[in-house]
């Protein structure tokens, strides 16, 4: 628990920013602190623009943000509302969005997964989360790398398509894992995996709803986008959404190919106990004969045939013999009709 804070925590000032940079249309984001951030707000720009990301867990960002940032209501509402689900669209005049990407940690683990709230316009785009995700450290690394933006829809374009290489990623591991198991299934070695099939096909089916875009939002967007948005900002959203299209396709068909594979493997495990079932029948029911014989026989009550015959247990072992025959022929008969 101590750790999980400190990765959460790190690297926030005491305004809760976790880093902030400045962008020009030719030049590389430089960084700037909180305190720069202010003085470059209050001051005229033309051509430039601001990227603050900021960390929820830390208890003053929200309270900075209110103070100093022009931000409308509906984005701190955002951030409190339960719907999670990864979206882009046009409010007062700007873009808001909600991105979920899978956390950056040690380890890959792709079904834990984190949220990214988005709040783009002209000169400014502002994005906070509660746990460190891969696509926003991507993003940084470009910037320190000296990756060139042009406007903040730029950004958000990288975030995307960082999201969607992700994307790609855990479909091509799990692809790998599946046809790993269905390379055992096909050559008849016994297989333990249908518990990992299912955590594939939920952790799959997870990140399919939590990751995909909600098409009528971006449709929407695309449609009537704001004033400031460069055409070419309105193109590269276009291209991030059939990129993603593709993407959640191909996630798809994997869903499709792991659930036909499951229904195989309980096609045949199906097969297998009715084998078994049926041997057990068979045995119970060549074994009727002789335990109804021996039942009669050993009740001790006057009567009982062939007591004083010498051959009695051979005319007894003939019959049983003949019953049990007959009832195998029965029952082999019953099993090719079926």
């Amino acid at each position: 628990m101590k750790s999980e804070l400190l990765l959460q925590t790190y690297g926030s000032d005491s305004s809760g920013i976790v880093c902030g940079f400045v962008f020009s249309p030719t030049q590389p984001g430089r960084p700037i602190s909180a305190d720069d951030a202010l003085e470059w707000l209050h001051a005229p720009h033309t051509d430039e623009f601001l990227w603050l990301h900021f960390n929820l867990a830390h208890s003053a960002s929200e309270r900075w943000m209110r103070a100093q940032l022009d931000l409308p209501e509906t984005f701190f509402d955002a951030l409190q509302e339960g719907s999670h689900s990864t979206r882009i669209e046009q409010a007062d005049g700007a873009l808001r969005a909600v991105v979920n990407d899978v956390m950056f940690n040690l380890e890959f683990i792709p079904s834990e997964i984190a949220t990214l709230w988005i709040y783009a316009h002209q000169r400014i785009i502002v994005t906070a989360r509660l746990k460190p995700l891969r696509s926003v450290d991507r993003l940084r690394a470009s910037v320190k790398e000296g990756e060139v933006f042009r406007s903040p829809v730029e950004l958000l374009v990288h975030l995307m398509r960082d999201q969607a290489d992700l994307l790609v990623q855990i479909v091509r591991r799990t692809s790998a894992d599946v046809d790993r198991i269905e390379d055992r299934f096909l050559s008849q070695r016994p297989t333990q995996n249908r518990l990992d099939l299912g955590a594939m096909r939920r952790m799959l089916t997870r990140l399919q709803r939590m990751l995909a875009p909600e098409p009528g939002a971006i449709f929407r967007l695309l449609a009537r986008p704001p004033r400031w948005l460069h055409p070419e900002d309105v193109q590269d959203l276009r291209e991030s959404t059939e990129e993603f299209s593709v993407v959640l396709s191909d996630m798809a068909g994997l869903i499709e190919r792991v659930r036909l594979l499951q229904e195989e493997i309980i096609s045949r495990l199906e097969e297998q106990n009715n084998r078994t079932l049926f041997t057990l029948t068979l045995v119970t029911v060549l074994a009727m004969p002789i335990n109804i014989v021996a039942g009669f026989f050993g009740m001790n009550v006057g009567g009982i045939p062939f007591a004083e015959n010498h051959h009695g247990f051979w005319v007894m072992v003939v019959l049983v013999a003949c019953f049990t025959g007959l009832t195998a022929w029965w029952a082999f008969r019953r099993r090719k009709d079926r």
